[in-house]
Parts: structure tokens; C-alpha cells; sequence
């Protein structure tokens, strides 16, 4: 059975299309890195200018909190970048849309939603098939 036959449209077309959307996805992350790594150096200029002591300073601790939430956030979208480059890759070879616990199609709407999905529900909800 061709990989692409029941969970990735028929044909180039189909396959350029779900490029498009990987791409689209890689392009929304990367701004939203952009975004943050903003976000971040200005906590950390905001931080330079004042004589922050996070134990005694009142205000401290909120600020260590928003360093610690958006390199957090960072960190998420830049796994997420990965993923959307890993399934950019399965694309490539073939295989995207095939679940990597079971070998099942992942179903269509759960690839529009999470188009670097790597498993099936079932799967990724640890329940058997």
C-alpha cells in the first residue's frame, strides 16, 4: 500500500499541499521564536538597568517568573520546529501520515490540526487499538 494512499490527499498535488501547510506551520514557529527571543532579551535589558535582587526584591520574583515563562514558551516552540522538520522529512521519504506506534493512517483531521503528528489517537492516548 503506497504511504500516502488514505491519509494524505492523492497524488503531488496532495503531497505539495500538505507541504505547504508543514511549511506554513515551520513559518508561524519561527516568528513565534523571533517573537520571544524578543520578549526575553528585553526582560533581561529591563533587568540590567535596575540592581534585581530575586530573594529580597518584591518585584523579583514576578521577574524571574515572566524569564522562567517565556523560556518555557521558547523551549516549546523550539521542539516544536523540530517536529515540524522531522515530519517535513517523513514527508520526503514517504511515510508522514502513517502512525509510528501502530503503522496505521493517522486520520486526516488529526493531521490538519497537528500536521506533525507522529501517532494516531489511540496511540498517542496509550489505549490498544
Amino acid at each position: 500500500m503506497n504511504a500516502f494512499s488514505s491519509h494524505v490527499p492523492a497524488g503531488a498535488d496532495g503531497r505539495a499541499a500538505v507541504r505547504e501547510r508543514l511549511l506554513a506551520e515551520r513559518g508561524g514557529t519561527e516568528a513565534r521564536i523571533s517573537a520571544l527571543l524578543g520578549d526575553f532579551d528585553g526582560i533581561v535589558e529591563a533587568n540590567a538597568l535596575v540592581a534585581v535582587d530575586d530573594e529580597h526584591d518584591p518585584e523579583g520574583a514576578s521577574t524571574a517568573f515572566e524569564r522562567a515563562h517565556v523560556a518555557s514558551l521558547l523551549a516549546q516552540a523550539r521542539s516544536h520546529l523540530g517536529e515540524v522538520d522531522r515530519a517535513l522529512e517523513r514527508l520526503r521519504r514517504g511515510d508522514y501520515g502513517r502512525c509510528e506506534g501502530c503503522g496505521e493512517p493517522i486520520p486526516p483531521g488529526r493531521l490538519e490540526v497537528r500536521p506533525a503528528a507522529t501517532t494516531c489517537v489511540s496511540c498517542a492516548a496509550g489505549a490498544p487499538h
